[in-house]
């Protein structure tokens, strides 16, 4: 008889990955980012450990959104005042454009503690620069939005 393996939380190892963003469909590029960070690209994916991956994404600023969304599409949030807030998609884009991602990733991952500690390994960058040349990233090839 087989014994399923359930993976430990001290015996995974996790990759380093770049992704470049810059003409890439937002969505498509934040279900593959939440699977990675997930760990579902594994043989040894556990759904109650962290078998993820740290993701680095470069040219947050470049995304791209399939029709007209970049005027349609809405960001709202409540302040504690009566109503909610709401900003479009390019406004977003002009002053946080790390955060258009970093939300798509964060709707697409559990809601519980251990959501909260996938997102905290994505790391967002606007250019093409990156602080963790250490961790010897791999590059991860994504299709562009004109493929």
């Amino acid at each position: 008889m087989t014994k399923t393996y359930m993976a430990k939380p001290g015996e995974v190892e996790q990759q380093w990955w770049v992704v470049d963003a810059e003409n890439v469909v937002v969505g498509r590029l934040a279900a593959r980012i939440a699977v990675m960070l997930m760990g579902k690209h594994r043989p040894t994916y556990t759904p109650h450990v962290d078998t993820g991956d740290f993701i680095i994404v470069l040219n947050c600023d470049k995304v791209a959104f399939t029709g007209k969304k970049w005027d349609q599409k809405e960001y709202t949030w409540f302040t504690g005042y009566s109503g909610q807030r709401s900003i479009s998609a390019r406004d977003r884009l002009e002053r946080h454009p790390e955060r258009i991602l970093r939300e798509a990733v964060r709707r697409m991952l559990p809601k519980n503690r251990l959501g909260r500690k996938m997102l905290s390994k994505l790391k967002l960058y606007t250019g093409t620069d990156h602080p963790h040349a250490a961790q010897n990233p791999q590059l991860f090839e994504m299709p562009s939005a004109g493929a």
